[in-house]
């Protein structure tokens, strides 16, 4: 049956291709042999097809005769109208295999009998997989050691295989090198002109089984294992053992059960001769996830316990087992593969559910805003996992409802419309939805997420100004003062580029006395004064001033980029102060000008040229007291000599400051530097330096004395000096020559061999080089002493210079001897005090120290009556016998008079609370009163409470037995009770 004898009738529109999103839901659909039949209807024909899912009904007639024609012509058909571009489609890229089987046909050519040897090309890039640009590598693994696939796609036999007389089939992962993302496709090797055999969906006539018509050699996922050859008899004949031979198996996920449900039949054709038992391994059968899978080790039913999730697991890779009842292998271990089939049970994710974009304002129809993702965890090679985006809602619904617009496919939010204006809608919020199933709001899950346009804004509005004339007035000399404020209007977002103001002047100030300056806030321009202004040379001001924005005007705005205004300034008279011509004004004179000396005239000028007003003068600062100014013309003389070496000099100048006044309102007031440079003449005689100096007594010892000398004056009044020794005193000569080393220094040294140790007054005639030139006779204090090999002077040598003889020395060195010995006689007896203090013996028996033991604290006594003192003296006494039979003499202090007795007040026996202070002031009253009271540093008795102690004696206490008691026991408690045992034990009497 050829493809022009496919003939279909389709009278509803076309559905979306399988795996692929259609531009529109309803495309035109391609021509085929005078037959409407669209290329994504024929894929998901094929699809339907080989999933063995539910088929349109016309189809049913047409697969009974030809559907594998059907089959190829839909693919030709497809290929052959994508190419042509009839009916166009966009397939999203998604990483992965573009196949989930292959199935590899090995040339002949290739093989060495029926085998295949090692490092075999088998294919080359037959493996084909898609990185879509997202991924930089991916490493394939192969389920069979014997093969590999490498990063082109070709096949590769890695190890020697036997026979090839059967199809192979292995698995192929792909694995990605960032990310924990797994692909994985079935492979099958076969030999070229092999026959595939049509799918096995009952027992086979060997006892093979196989399972569902999900199956078909279209879509190859069968594994067929080689088949072992056994020797017969002995005339050479041999019988060929069929293997198993167990296609893909394909599992839906969460099925409803019932559980466990089998899934295929296992059986070896060697379970009639002897028993066989059947199990699997792998994870999950005997591996984690334990106990997925289950196999009757009886009949061989391998059945699924629980619904399967494809998202936790997509596929399986058990190993089938069969033996004997001993447990020997009867069969080869065979692969099973197991794919879980997805089912749409989850609705995608979004990965933000708040995005936030921003696009500029006014920006063109097309402009991309931002993208918006959802994943779906399902299939993304089926519908399941194809994620289709829509707007649902816009808000606000300026300037129309719909200014923006989604790509389906890729989630893309750009705008459709013109007008987007920030200073009218800042933000918009977009409710986006994502629907698997390709968008379908019949089938697909959906969800959704709000995106958040934020409106950038452009320079579309120049800055304004309020007026085009503003006003101002400064008075004059005033720096830093605002002037006047201009005042802007932008609509633009506020503290941008965008709105930020930049002023300028542009005419109206040709010397800068004026500044605008943008305030940060406002946006406002402050006029300010930079440079005084003078209202005698130009009363008002002009300005000419233009503001713009920092950034430029967006191109295509109408409007101008900037704003213009003129501002008049106003210049205010005010009183200045008087100036100074020179300021400061330097003159020159010699030293030594004598007082009362005219020098100069610092008269002020007042620039209030159009007010007549009076200048007084007057000084301000004059350190030396030198000068005097007339209040009236500014004739500065001076009130004494000048002399230019005085401290208040400095680098030969002499400074005093005067103050000019003038009357005007208010008074003001200008300050004038006077600044004299005086001229150095020769007043100053040199001094000799040093003024001492030390020699050693013998000439062949020591150095020489190196002098100079010091002038108040300055260059060429100062040196080169003279050095000379006077002729008198004689000895001055005999014993001392002077020898010239330069201009300004000279050495001293002596004339004679040796010269007594001592001290020697040495005069020197110093001469300067002034015009004439000044001498004088410096006195050099000189101190000869014995000095070692070194020249150095010795100790006894410098003692003997200064004026101690050898007794002197002696008797210092005695008291600081005798000064150390007290010290030392002290010390020893302190420390030998304190010794003694930390020696001394106990008073008492250390066997009757009871200190550890008994702790006192306090001690109260034992009563008036057992006391060894009179208490007479703080009693009142019932007579006074005792003291009037006493012979007249000296009486104590304390002691009462024979006197009447004053009456004190009597406390009542029950007191009132209130009566308590009237009661102590009548006592105190009484007692001030009262001439027979003691003394006030006695006792001042308030109250009488009787004669006696009102507690009784304890003494009167006796013992509650009747008997006496024994205290002997207190001699056996040792010696700190033996005390208290001879008092009350009657024992240890002396």
């Amino acid at each position: 049956m050829g493809c022009d004898a496919v003939v279909l009738s389709l009278n509803s529109p076309c559905p979306p291709a399988v795996g692929r999103k259609t531009e529109r839901d309803n495309i035109p659909c391609a021509s085929l042999s005078g037959t409407l039949l669209p290329t994504a209807h024929l894929t998901g024909i094929i699809s339907t097809f080989v999933n063995n899912k539910h088929l349109p009904p016309l189809l049913m007639a047409k697969m009974k005769t030809g559907c594998a024609v059907l089959v190829a012509c839909a693919l030709v058909v497809g290929t052959s109208l994508g190419s042509h571009g009839n009916a166009q489609t966009i397939a999203p890229c998604r990483p992965g295999f573009s196949q989930s089987s292959y199935t590899v046909f090995v040339p002949r050519g290739v093989l060495q009998g029926l085998n295949i040897h090692k490092d075999t090309l088998l294919s080359s890039g037959h493996v084909e997989f898609e990185t879509c640009q997202q991924i930089e590598e991916v490493s394939f693994e192969s389920s069979d050691p014997k093969f590999s696939v490498r990063p082109d796609g070709s096949l590769y036999a890695e190890q020697d295989v036997a026979n090839l007389t059967e199809p192979i089939q292995f698995m192929v992962t792909a694995r990605a090198s960032v990310g924990k993302y797994i692909w994985e496709t079935t492979v099958k090797l076969a030999l070229a002109g092999h026959p595939l055999s049509p799918p096995i969906n009952q027992i086979t006539g060997d006892g093979i089984y196989g399972l569902s018509s999900h199956n078909h050699y279209q879509n190859p996922r069968l594994i067929t294992f080689p088949r072992q050859h056994q020797r017969g008899s002995s005339n050479g004949l041999r019988r060929q053992k069929r293997d198993w031979v167990i296609p893909p198996i394909n599992v839906p996920e969460n099925s409803r059960g019932p559980f466990p449900q089998v899934l295929v039949r296992i059986r070896s054709d060697q379970d009639k001769e002897i028993e066989i038992r059947y199990s699997i391994t792998g994870a999950g059968a005997d591996q984690p996830p334990s106990d997925v899978y289950i196999i009757d080790p009886v009949t061989g039913k391998m059945s699924v316990t629980k619904p399967l999730d494809r998202e936790e697991r997509a596929s399986y890779h058990l190993r089938a087992h069969a033996v004997d009842i001993n447990g020997n292998q009867m069969e080869p271990p065979i692969d099973l593969f197991i794919y879980v089939i997805d089912m749409n049970d989850n609705r995608p994710e979004f990965k933000n559910q708040v995005y936030n974009g921003s696009v500029a304002e006014w920006s063109k129809p097309g402009t991309s805003v931002m993208q918006v993702t959802a994943f779906d965890a399902d299939d993304s090679t089926t519908a399941n996992g194809l994620v289709h985006y829509r707007i649902l809602s816009q808000t606000p619904h300026i300037p129309i409802p719909n200014m923006f617009t989604i790509n389906g496919a890729t989630g893309e939010i750009s705008t459709i419309a013109s007008g987007i204006d920030r200073e009218k809608v800042p933000q918009y919020t977009i409710i986006v939805q994502a629907t698997d199933m390709e968008g379908s709001l019949n089938f697909g899950l959906s969800n959704t997420a709000t995106a958040l346009i934020s409106i950038s804004d452009i320079n579309d509005n120049p800055p304004e100004l309020d007026a085009k004339m503003f006003l101002g007035e400064v008075p004059e000399n005033a720096v830093g003062v605002v002037v006047a404020n201009l005042t802007v209007r932008d609509k633009d977002q506020p503290h941008t580029p965008n709105w930020n103001a930049v002023y300028r002047i542009t005419g109206g100030d040709p010397l800068g006395h004026f500044a605008i300056r943008t305030d940060e806030i406002t946006n406002d321009g402050r006029v300010i004064v930079v440079k005084p202004v003078d209202y005698e040379r130009n009363g008002a001001f002009m300005l000419m001033v233009v503001v713009s924005n920092q950034a430029h005007l967006a191109s295509g705005i109408p409007s101008s980029p900037s704003s213009s205004a003129s501002v008049t300034i106003t210049v205010l008279d005010v009183n200045e102060a008087p100036v100074f011509p020179s300021n400061p004004k330097v003159i020159r004179f010699e030293e030594g000008v004598p007082a009362d000396t005219t020098l100069a005239t610092f008269a002020a000028l007042d620039p209030d040229r159009f007010i007549q007003q009076t200048i007084r003068y007057s000084k301000l600062s004059d350190p030396a007291n030198w000068l005097k100014i007339n209040r009236t013309n500014g004739r500065i003389t001076t009130m004494a000599v000048l002399d230019r070496e005085s401290p208040y000099m400095k680098k030969n100048v002499y400074e005093a400051t005067f103050l000019a006044v003038d009357n005007g309102s208010p008074p003001a007031t200008g300050t004038g530097t006077l600044q004299i440079y005086l001229i150095d003449v020769n007043d100053n005689v040199p001094v000799l330096d040093p003024q001492e100096a030390l020699v050693c007594e013998r000439s062949r010892h020591g150095y020489p004395v190196n002098i100079t000398a010091t002038d108040l004056d300055s260059e060429p009044n100062a040196g080169p000096y003279v050095f000379e020794l006077p002729s008198y005193p004689s000895s001055a000569r005999r014993n001392w020559t002077i020898s010239r080393l330069n201009g300004n220094y000279a050495q001293l040294k002596l004339r004679i061999p040796y010269l007594e140790a001592g001290m020697y007054r040495v005069p020197i005639l110093v001469t300067d080089s002034g015009n004439p030139p000044l001498s004088n006779t410096s006195v050099l204090k000189v101190k000869v002493c014995p000095c070692d090999e070194n020249g150095d002077c010795t100790v006894i040598g410098a003692v003997t210079v200064a004026g101690l003889g050898t007794g002197a020395i002696i008797t210092i060195l005695i008291c600081i001897i005798i000064l150390l010995s007290m010290v030392l006689f002290f010390v020893v007896w302190v420390k030998r005090r304190e010794k003694e203090r930390q020696t001394k013996p106990l008073l008492i028996d250390p066997e009757d120290d009871v200190r550890d033991n008994i702790l006192k604290y306090d001690e109260e006594g034992g009563g008036e009556e057992d006391q060894d003192y009179d208490l007479s003296q703080l009693q009142q006494p019932e007579s006074l016998d005792h003291i009037m039979s006493k012979p007249a003499g000296v009486r104590r202090v304390d002691e009462r008079p024979v006197i009447l007795e004053s009456q004190y007040p009597v406390r009542p026996t029950v007191p009132h609370p209130g009566d308590i202070g009237e009661f102590i002031i009548d006592g105190l009253r009484a007692a001030d009163n009262d001439p027979t009271a003691p003394p006030y540093d006695s006792l001042l008795v308030f109250d009488y409470e009787g004669s006696g102690s009102t507690a009784g004696s304890v003494s009167s206490l006796d013992s509650s037995s009747s008997g006496e008691q024994d205290y002997d026991y207190l001699n056996d408690w040792g010696p700190r009770f033996k005390k208290l045992a001879d008092l009350y034990g009657g024992g240890g009497e002396d």
